[in-house]
C-alpha cells in the first residue's frame, strides 16, 4: 500500500511541478524566508539555517545521480561517518519527482525541528504546513529507511542525520544557542539617560536595556506585538561563541584561536597612545558626521546612477590618513568605468536625488532587523532576482551548458547559503573575541569626556571629541540647550539627527537634524532595535554583503546584474520605517552586485551602527570566506 501511494504521489507531482515556474527548490527557499521574516533567532542562527536545509535539498537532489557528489551523506561528519548506500533501490525512473519529494521532505524536517520549539512556532509552522500540504505530501510519513526505494524515506534520512549532526556542531542548538558563562564587561546602557553609564571599559560592548524607554513613548506602529515581545527579551550577546561551530568550507589554517581570518585588535581609546585614540575617536567621530545628513532638508544633490556615485570597490584603506581619504570620498567621486550599461551598450543616465533622503533610505533598506528577511536572506532574495530574471542564462560560472532550472537553484542556493555560514562564523568569530564597542556608547562616552581641541577652553579632556564649528561645539550661556538652571553649561553639543525623542507618529513625523547634547545621541535607527545586541567589530553587513557580491560574481560568470542594472524604489512618505519619507521618490540603483554590497556596507555607517573599522575589516573577511567556497565549490560541482 505504502508503495502504490508513493507511486501515485510520482504520477501527481510530474504534472505538479511541470506546470510550476519556480522549482521546488525555489519553494523551499521562499517558504524559509517567510519564516525568518516571522521570527527573530538571529542572523548567525539563520544563517545556519539556511546552509542546513539547503545542504540537505542538495544531497537529495545529488542521491540521485552517481555522478554528483553528496555534501553530508556517506562522509565523516563530527568523527562520525553518515551511511549512505549510493546504489539503493529506487522506485520509479522519473528522477525528477523522486528529487522533488526527497527536496521536500529534507526541508520540511529540519525546518519543523528548528522552529518548533520556539515562541515563533504559531506564525512560522503555519507557512510549513501550507507549503508541504500544497502538494498533498503525506506530513505523517516518518519513515527513514531510504534502501526501500521512497522519496520521502530518503528526505526523511537526510533530515535526521542533518539534525543529529547539528547537536554537536559546536553552534549549542540544544541550549537554544546560549552561552552562560558569557559575561559583558560593562553594565546595561538605558539610552533614554543621558551618556553612557556603565560604560566603564569604553573598548568593549555595552549591552542596551531599551525596554523602560519603550514603555514610555509606547509601542512601534510599524511593528507587530510579537517583534516587541522578542526585542524586550533581546539584551544578551547574541552567540558569542560562534567562532567554535563546524563551517562548510573554512580551512583550518584561517583559524587562529577561535578567530577565523583574524583581523587584529580595532582602534582603542589609550590614553597612553594618543595615536591609537586618535583613530578611536576619528571612527567614532565620522559617524556622527555621517548623521548630521540624515535631514530631509539636506538638499545637497548626489548623482546615485550607476556612473555618478563612487563604489569604492577598489583599494581598501590601511592606515588612519587612507581611512579619512576613503570616507571622505564617499558620493562625491565620479567614477572613471561603468559609464555604459554593458547589456544594453547604453549611457546609465543621471539619478539624482537628495542626500538626506539617499541616506536615510539606505539604511532602512539595507537594516535586515526585526520583520525582515535578515542579511543572508536578503542576499538569496538578490540571488532569485539574477536566477529567475527571463534574460539570465544558467550557466555555472558563465561556461559550459545551460544547467536545468531545479539544478542551478540546488546548486546556487546551498553555495550561497555555505558562504553565509561561513561569513557568520568568520564574523561573530571577531565580534566575540575583541567584544567591541558600539557607535551609540562610544559617541556618548566621548562626548561627556569633553573636548580635546584646547586645553584653555572649557571641558577638557585629551581623549574628548575635537571641536568643529558647525558639528561639534560647547554649550554657551545663551544657548538653548544650556538648561534652566544651566546644569549644561560647557558640555559638548553636537549638530546630528536627534532622535526618537523628536518623533510621535513615525509615518507623519521626522525628527530632523539640528543641536543636540553628545550625552544624547541616538543611531538612525527604531527606538526599539536601537542597536543590534552583540559587539561591532567586524561588521555582520560587510561581511554578508561582500562575500555575496564575490559568489554571484562567480557564479554568474559577471559582475553585473542580469540586465546591467538592478533597482529599488522608495516611495515618497512612504518607504522609511523610523520616521516619515523620504521626501522625494528616489530609485537605489545598482549594475554591479559589488555596488550593491558597498552600499549595504555604507549603510550600517549613516545608520549609527558600525565605524569604519567594523566596516572595512568585515570586507576583507567576506572576500576570503567567497574565496575559500569557491574553491571548495570548484573541487565539489562536476
Amino acid at each position: 500500500m505504502k508503495l502504490f501511494i508513493s507511486l501515485s504521489f510520482l504520477f501527481f507531482h510530474t504534472l505538479s511541478f511541470a506546470q510550476n515556474s519556480n522549482s521546488i527548490a525555489r519553494e523551499w527557499v521562499d517558504t524559509m524566508l517567510e519564516m525568518v521574516k516571522e521570527d527573530g533567532q538571529g542572523p548567525t542562527i539563520h544563517a545556519r539555517n539556511f546552509f542546513h536545509v539547503t545542504a540537505a535539498m542538495h544531497d537529495a537532489w545529488a542521491a540521485y545521480d552517481p555522478k554528483q557528489k553528496t555534501y553530508f551523506l556517506g562522509t565523516k561528519k563530527n568523527g562520525n561517518t553518515i551511511a549512505f548506500n549510493p546504489n539503493f533501490k529506487q522506485i520509479s525512473k522519473n528522477t525528477d519527482s523522486l528529487r522533488h519529494i526527497a527536496i521536500s521532505f529534507a526541508a520540511f524536517r529540519i525546518l519543523k525541528s528548528r522552529y518548533d520549539d520556539y515562541g515563533s512556532k504559531g506564525r512560522t509552522i503555519d507557512l510549513l504546513i501550507n507549503t508541504i500540504e500544497k502538494h498533498n505530501f503525506n506530513i505523517n510519513d516518518n519513515a527513514t529507511n531510504y534502501e526501500d526505494g521512497t522519496p520521502e524515506a530518503l528526505g526523511n534520512y537526510i533530515a535526521e542525520q542533518i539534525l543529529i549532526f547539528g547537536k554537536n556542531d559546536g553552534s549549542k542548538e540544544e541550549d537554544r544557542h546560549e552561552l552562560e558563562k558569557y559575561s559583558p564587561k560593562n553594565k546595561k546602557l538605558m539610552p533614554e539617560n543621558p551618556g553612557a553609564i556603565g560604560l566603564n571599559f569604553p573598548n568593549h560592548w555595552q549591552p542596551i536595556y531599551i525596554n523602560k524607554y519603550i514603555t514610555k513613548k509606547g509601542p512601534d506602529k510599524s511593528l507587530k506585538e510579537w517583534n516587541h515581545l522578542l526585542i524586550e527579551g533581546n539584551v544578551d550577546f547574541l552567540t558569542p561563541f560562534w567562532g567554535e561551530v563546524q563551517s562548510f568550507a573554512l580551512p583550518t589554517e584561517s583559524k587562529e584561536g577561535m578567530i577565523h581570518f583574524n583581523p587584529g585588535p580595532p582602534p582603542y581609546i589609550n590614553t597612553g597612545n594618543q595615536q591609537e585614540t586618535e583613530a578611536y575617536r576619528w571612527g567614532f567621530s565620522l559617524v556622527q558626521r555621517y548623521s548630521s545628513k540624515l535631514d530631509s532638508d539636506n538638499s545637497k544633490i548626489w548623482d546615485i546612477s550607476p556612473k555618478g556615485i563612487t563604489s569604492l570597490d577598489g583599494h581598501l584603506p590601511t592606515g588612519l590618513n587612507e581611512y579619512k581619504t576613503y570616507y571622505t570620498n564617499v558620493g562625491n567621486n565620479k567614477r572613471n568605468y561603468n559609464i555604459k550599461n554593458p547589456i544594453t551598450k547604453k549611457k546609465y543616465p543621471k539619478n539624482l536625488v537628495k542626500q538626506g533622503d539617499y541616506c536615510r533610505v539606505t539604511a532602512e533598506f539595507w537594516v535586515d532587523g526585526p520583520n525582515t528577511k535578515s542579511p543572508p536572506g536578503h542576499w538569496l532574495e538578490f540571488l532569485n532576482k539574477v536566477s529567475y530574471h527571463p534574460e539570465f542564462k544558467r550557466k555555472w560560472n558563465g561556461k559550459g551548458q545551460s544547467l536545468s532550472q531545479l539544478e542551478w537553484d540546488i546548486k546556487s542556493y546551498f553555495l550561497m547559503s555555505g558562504t553565509m555560514h561561513d561569513a557568520a562564523i568568520s564574523c561573530w568569530s571577531a565580534k566575540g573575541h575583541y567584544d567591541y564597542v558600539r557607535p551609540i556608547s562610544a559617541i556618548r562616552y566621548l562626548g561627556s569626556l569633553g573636548q580635546s581641541s584646547n586645553s584653555n577652553k572649557p571641558n577638557y579632556n585629551s581623549s574628548g571629541l575635537k571641536l568643529e564649528k558647525g558639528l561639534v561645539e560647547l554649550v554657551t550661556e545663551n544657548d538653548s540647550l544650556v538648561g534652566i538652571n544651566k546644569e549644561h553649561l560647557n558640555k559638548l553639543k553636537i549638530y546630528n539627527w536627534r532622535g526618537p525623542d523628536y518623533i510621535d507618529n513615525p509615518f507623519t513625523d521626522t525628527a530632523g537634524v539640528g543641536w543636540i547634547l553628545a550625552e544624547n545621541w541616538w543611531p538612525y535607527q527604531r527606538y526599539t532595535f536601537t542597536t543590534p545586541p552583540f559587539a561591532g567589530y567586524t561588521s555582520g553587513h560587510s561581511t554578508f554583503s561582500i562575500a555575496s557580491a564575490e559568489l554571484l560574481t562567480y557564479i554568474s560568470g559577471s559582475p553585473y546584474f542580469p540586465d546591467g542594472l538592478e533597482t529599488f524604489t522608495a516611495n515618497k512618505n512612504e518607504f522609511l520605517g523610523f520616521e516619515n519619507g523620504p521626501s522625494e521618490t528616489i530609485t537605489l540603483q545598482w549594475a554591479t552586485f559589488y555596488d550593491a554590497a558597498i552600499e549595504t556596507c555604507l549603510s550600517r555607517v549613516w545608520g549609527g551602527i558600525h565605524p569604519p573599522s567594523d566596516d572595512i575589516e568585515g570586507r576583507k573577511t567576506g572576500k576570503k570566506v567567497a574565496e575559500n567556497a569557491i574553491k571548495f565549490s570548484k573541487s565539489f560541482f562536476n
